[in-house]
């Protein structure tokens, strides 16, 4: 049989190490299926929807440490991959994306379901070309790939439908396609100096870490002490850095806690390491500011900057060490150590059975407490992020994934997908809110048809419960936010899925172990408060006001049995 352009690109990919296609088949993908069916070496996940492809490639990535590929056909079918795609750029990881195109002849001339997915995939990603006959490959295929691992985001090869089946009898694809590299980064000498003689004249050090301080636990807490400084904690550093962890005072940010708040408002210098934490508003507006990063780009995008340096934050922080004096009062830690603990006591008082409808920060805390010390958790935008980040226990082994950067909604199913069919003997939970889950509700047909044992749980409050709090908070009445949901473990059971539904607090812990025993999927529609409120963890006047406003818009409108519930709720536990 004659080899094509699609046959190179397969092998390509095999000898780059891939071993699985997130996607859905179309006719422009033919040629490029029809040659992973003969090579028999790359398995197609098929999904129900483009969007679950590419968020279920970056959770692949994610875990695997390898590059990982989504596909989607001409026009509509590559345009439903954009959203994942986009998730996938701001988390930095390595994906390919296939993005077939309508025939080469065709294009500019209006041709069904023409886009241009050249210019379309511009804006999250790093490498984005098409492909117009046998001479372009293999190279482009290796740029792209290349171009995705070295860079940490996305990658995206345009590919005709024709263009994929043309005939290719070129030199045959080198054995090893990409290389990848882990160089190490740190600053200079004298870069060095200049960042330790600024934390030597600090008095009141607080340090905030990100999810570049990944693998540098065991540097950062020597850092910590020398320093006598509380480590806060930004989302996407928790599960790096939590775990083991004296001097955290817990995160701050609008899903954070009051002790990581004040921690960097009253502090004189205020450390940044691998973070590009977005708020503006929750950084100090006095203290000097430093920050290490691996990407200089990002150096004082977000406040200014007294000094900043590029560097990897594990190897910064080893050379930085001896330049230390160690002279530091333990005040500083020792004050926002005891507050934190004072925190985290009130929000674990929360985490209680009490009265249904079922309190979140319980089911939350349920979860935590049943699941694997490995387990890989996923969590939808949200609620169930703001639970996750203050309920959920990390350990260093448990993994924690989410939309954390791109902020969409529906993300945490897919991921769960990915994450199951990269590590498959791991236990995956996906923490999924109603309204995310029903977004892209088709998906869970794909855990039966791959047989992927993933625990979804529903936080099921019959609303978008965080746009109704932002809504409460700037003083508006909640419009638009009611979700009239099913009872989702009849869907399951529909399904051919395992579904178990709560409503009684009582019965909670015994669901939650039913689940994560059964061999195969679960969905655990769990019915929460609607009424729970998760306040940011400083107040201000703007949000304070709203919030009255919007008591007297409810009465005023005959809305006040919601006042009541909401007290109900949050004063009578």
């Amino acid at each position: 049989m004659r080899r094509t352009i699609a046959d190179s690109i397969v092998e390509s990919l095999l000898n780059a190490g891939v071993k699985r296609i997130y996607g859905i088949i179309g006719d422009s993908l033919n040629a490029l299926l029809d040659a992973i069916r003969r090579s028999g070496k790359i398995e197609w996940i098929h999904v129900r929807h483009e969007e679950v492809a590419a968020f279920a490639a970056g959770a692949d990535a994610t875990l695997s440490g390898a590059i990982a590929v989504c596909a989607g056909s001409s026009g509509p079918g590559n345009l439903h991959l954009i959203n994942g795609l986009y998730d996938c750029h701001r988390n930095r990881v390595p994906v390919l994306a296939i993005a077939a195109h309508i025939p080469s002849s065709e294009i500019g001339s209006g041709f069904f379901q023409e886009t241009r997915p050249d210019m379309l995939f511009q804006e999250c990603s790093f490498f984005c070309e098409v492909v117009t006959g046998p001479k372009q490959i293999p190279r482009a295929v290796t740029m792209a790939m290349q171009t995705a691992t070295a860079r940490s985001g996305v990658s995206v090869l345009v590919l005709p439908g024709d263009v994929a089946a043309f005939e290719y009898d070129e030199s045959p694809v080198p054995e090893r396609v990409i290389h990848s590299t882990r160089p190490i980064v740190s600053p200079s000498t004298d870069e060095l100096k200049t960042l330790a003689d600024y934390l030597n004249k600090g008095k009141r050090i607080t340090l905030l870490c990100g999810a570049g301080c990944a693998g540098a636990h065991a540097s950062l807490m020597k850092l910590c002490e020398k320093l006598q400084s509380p480590m806060v904690i930004a989302l996407r550093g928790k599960e790096y850095l939590e775990y083991d962890n004296p001097y955290s005072v817990g995160l701050t940010g609008l899903i954070g806690y009051s002790s990581g708040y004040h921690a960097m408002m009253e502090c004189d210098v205020l450390l940044m390491l691998g973070t590009d934490f977005p708020y503006r508003q929750f950084y100090p507006q006095e203290a000097t500011i430093l920050q290490v990063d691996l990407d200089s780009s990002r150096l004082g995008r977000r406040t200014p900057l007294a000094y900043g340096v590029c560097g990897d934050v594990k190897t910064t922080v080893e050379m930085l060490l001896p330049l230390l004096k160690e002279s530091h009062s333990p005040d500083h830690l020792q004050h926002f150590v005891a507050h934190y603990a004072k925190v985290r006591e009130e929000l674990d008082n929360l985490a209680n059975p009490g009265r249904a409808p079922i309190h979140p920060q319980y089911l939350m805390k349920v979860i935590s407490d049943l699941a694997n010390e490995d387990a890989v958790l996923t969590c939808d935008v949200g609620t169930p992020t703001v639970w996750a980040a203050r309920y959920l226990s990390m350990n260093g082994k448990r993994r924690l994934l989410g939309s954390f950067s791109h902020g969409t909604m529906a993300n945490a199913m897919p991921q769960a997908i990915g994450a199951q069919v990269a590590q498959p003997g791991r236990q995956v939970v996906s923490l999924s809110g109603d309204g995310g889950l029903t977004m892209l509700l088709g998906d869970l047909l794909t855990l039966r048809q791959h047989k992927l044992p993933i625990k979804i749980v529903v936080f099921n409050n019959g609303a978008l419960g965080f746009v109704e709090l932002e809504m409460k908070a700037a003083g508006f009445l909640e419009f638009g936010t009611e979700l009239d949901n099913p009872n989702f473990a009849m869907l399951a059971q529909a399904m051919g899925i395992e579904g178990i539904r709560v409503e009684d607090p009582n019965d909670l812990e015994s669901a939650v172990r039913r689940a994560f025993e059964h061999g195969g999927p679960v969905v655990l529609d769990v019915v929460v408060n609607r009424q729970e409120l998760a306040m940011p963890p400083k107040i201000n006047f703007e949000q304070a006001r709203g919030f009255t406003m919007w008591m007297l818009k409810a009465v005023l409108n005959g809305q006040g049995n919601e006042i009541i519930e909401l007290a109900k709720t949050n004063l009578l536990r």
